[in-house]
């Protein structure tokens, strides 16, 4: 990707890295929301290690080894996303990022004293710059979420955070938090290298947060409320898959601003779409594919809702939720 220093960090950018982690007390009853966010992995551990993260993605309703998955049906219920008007490269042809209307002026802020927050401040600035400009087209104001760094473990207002579960996103503060050693996770265990690839994580988080302010999460999280884990987790693949598609739309929207994408990005960006599907997951953890036990849907899935979404550009062809085939 096309970033240099002198491009936009975002000022929402919380560093906790090499704060000591809080000691959790694990609540007996529920929680007030859930994590929405993509499965990472972890280093090597101990048995009493993989037990407390065990519990810990319990914890926050992830089950290790038997939840279901796989969407069908109708959700109507659910807000639909608003259809813009179509645009093409000939709507901004190739202006300078600050003769952009409705976008921030310069290009030089405060640099960060590291490469991999500055990387993360710069994707999360592109971000808040483009779907500032989306919901102003269908008259909704925009508000940024903050991104909360950290090492190991973290408190959320969604529970405690650990590294192990990956990067994920609190509907409740409207933080997404990451463990920037996930990337190296993604590179080396999932080998998924790659910029592109990076800016993908942090856009399919930041499309929950599109999510929680168009109201879809609230909805979503109310129709699973009265369901069974089996329709309650095909629900939640939707919701998965839909995050994904925003992401793409935000690649889309980003180049057609900005001019980012390099040679190589786009199947960067499908690549860890793909390694990070469920079933890649499952041969990786347990050697086995259970199909029942989806979260975030299929390899296969997830690269097409993103492909999907970075070549339309369109929000609104990110309708997973009355989609009959994902």
């Amino acid at each position: 990707m096309r970033y240099g220093q002198r491009d936009r960090e975002s000022g929402n950018v919380e560093d906790r890295r090499g704060q000591r982690g809080p000691i959790f007390r694990f609540p007996m009853g529920g929680r007030r929301g859930r994590p929405m966010g993509m499965p990472g992995g972890g280093r090597g551990i101990s048995i009493t290690s993989l037990l407390i993260i065990g519990g810990i993605l319990l914890l926050f309703g992830v089950n290790p080894l038997d939840l279901f998955s796989r969407g069908s049906g109708q959700y109507s219920q659910v807000p639909q996303l608003p259809r813009l008007e179509r645009q093409t490269k000939r709507d901004v042809p190739g202006r300078p990022y600050s003769e952009i209307p409705g976008l921030p002026g310069g290009r030089q802020t405060t640099q960060s004293t590291d490469d991999k927050k500055r990387f993360v401040s710069q994707v999360l600035a592109d971000t808040e710059d483009v779907w500032k400009r989306v919901f102003k087209r269908f008259g909704r104001n925009y508000t940024e979420p903050r991104m909360v760094l950290f090492s190991g473990f973290t408190q959320t207002s969604c529970g405690p955070g650990a590294s192990a579960m990956g990067p994920f996103y609190c509907p409740i503060d409207q933080r997404i938090y990451i463990d920037l050693d996930f990337y190296n996770e993604l590179k080396r265990r999932f080998d998924a290298p790659g910029d592109f690839a990076q800016a993908y994580v942090i856009a399919h988080e930041v499309g929950h947060h599109v999510q929680k302010l168009l109201g879809i999460a609230d909805k979503v999280q109310e129709l699973k409320s009265r369901m069974d884990p089996r329709s309650s987790n095909a629900l939640q693949v939707r919701m998965e898959l839909q995050a994904d598609c925003l992401a793409g739309v935000w690649a889309h929207l980003n180049d057609q601003i900005k001019d980012r994408l390099e040679p190589g990005d786009v199947e960067e960006g499908l690549n860890a779409a793909s390694q990070i599907g469920d079933d890649m997951m499952q041969r990786r953890t347990q050697g086995r594919v259970v199909p029942d036990a989806f979260t975030h849907g299929s390899s296969a899935q997830r690269a097409r809702w993103f492909r999907k979404g970075l070549e339309s550009g369109e929000i609104a062809d990110c309708d997973t939720f009355n989609a009959s085939s994902l």
